[in-house]
């Protein structure tokens, strides 16, 4: 069986594709720009060419686009956009013509990329033609099963999305924290989150009517099962993912998230850093906190009926492992022994699922794919 897996971030895309029949190890990768920072710089180049741009497509990741466009606008040059890629500046799409970027319908939108000196970009997340073709050129073919991740705030146009995505994740925990939890079939995906819902309609358009397998998960949750793995990932576990553009730390035992916190890669240094995963795992780690300082948040679930879930709450001192991932790992890799503190340095360990580091959310898909549709000749995540 094969499975193309596709973990969309903000600094990279990171493409895996699984075969069965083979080692894990020897599935094909790649490592590729962000579609966000590839719209940044088509929208860069458009810039120095003094073009106006309509943006079509669907709504997709932002943060690096995002602020290219606003300095197209503030360079002077006009910003069209369909009302699907402008959610992609903003849920309210009022506070998206108040930047100056003017809402056209489809029709609208297919005249004027006609127009001389105008410049269409489409927006999107996962592109299976750029996939297919980097991938033909090898003489490989694209597969029938997809798992795809992206990071989705969902549709909150009058709330704080750092606030509103940190609502969905701990209602998430509250179901349970079980990977099953986390992993969608397009059918399955919630109002609520309307990014991945638009890359499902983007893939199942893109497949054409061929008989295809998908799923989708959020990019958080995907690393840290994907980094549960890995053989050191010995449970109670606290696992951190620290990615590009957000850090993601999890409580997890007996494979159910049983408290997270989540914040803004950027703001985050090594002493704080390891103080929360202490007191994420103590339970001492507030949503407030976080959340004033600029991240989305911290849950640990505490409700009466947690302990008859079978699940015992945990301590810092009960946590066997602390399993850290993602592309700023070095946040920690590269402190001394006299920084790590030393509660924490038995118990640390450097992520590398299969050997493979950059691709612990496409194994978190890899699994959760095969929680949909079980193969049980295939077991990835540790027990």
């Amino acid at each position: 069986m094969l499975i193309l897996a596709a973990d969309v971030g903000t600094g990279t895309q990171d493409i895996l594709l699984f075969n069965s029949e083979k080692e894990v190890e020897n599935s094909l990768l790649m490592i590729m720009p962000s579609p966000t920072q590839i719209i940044a710089k088509k929208v860069r180049k458009a810039t120095k060419k003094g073009k106006t741009i309509v943006f079509t497509g669907n709504i997709m990741g932002g943060g690096p686009s995002t602020f290219a466009i606003r300095a197209h606008l503030k360079a002077g040059f006009p910003v069209y956009a369909t009302k699907q890629a402008a959610l992609t500046i903003n849920d309210n799409i009022e506070k998206v013509k108040a930047f100056g970027i003017q809402i056209v319908s489809e029709a609208e939108a297919k005249k004027l990329a006609s127009e001389k000196n105008v410049q269409e970009i489409v927006m999107q997340d996962f592109d299976p033609e750029s996939t297919s073709a980097a991938l033909s050129a090898f003489e490989v073919q694209m597969p029938t099963n997809y798992a795809v991740a992206v990071q989705d705030h969902g549709n909150a146009p009058e709330k704080s999305n750092r606030v509103y995505r940190f609502e969905l994740l701990r209602e998430l925990i509250e179901k349970g924290g079980e990977l099953e939890n986390f992993v969608y079939r397009p059918e399955e995906i919630p109002e609520a989150f309307t990014r991945m819902k638009a890359q499902a309609d983007s893939l199942l358009k893109a497949v054409g009517g061929r008989k295809t397998r998908e799923i989708f998960m959020d990019t958080g949750p995907a690393a840290i099962f994907g980094a549960l793995t890995d053989p050191a990932a010995v449970q109670p576990s606290v696992v951190v993912n620290i990615g590009n553009g957000h850090t993601l730390g999890a409580l997890v035992n007996e494979n159910r998230i049983t408290a997270v916190f989540e914040h803004h890669t950027s703001l985050m240094n090594p002493e704080k850093l390891q103080d929360y995963i202490i007191r994420l795992a103590n339970g001492k780690l507030g949503f407030e906190e976080v959340f004033e300082d600029g991240g989305h948040g911290a849950y640990r679930r505490e409700d009466p009926g947690f302990e008859q879930s079978g699940i015992e709450k945990i301590c810092f001192e009960q946590v066997r492992s602390i399993i850290v991932t993602g592309p700023k790992r070095q946040m920690l890799e590269k402190l001394s022994e006299s920084e790590i503190r030393a509660e924490i340095s038995n118990k640390l360990h450097f992520a590398a699922p299969f050997g493979s580091m950059m691709l612990s959310g496409c194994f978190g898909l890899l699994a959760g794919f095969l929680e949909k549709y079980p193969e049980p000749s295939i077991n990835l995540i540790n027990h």
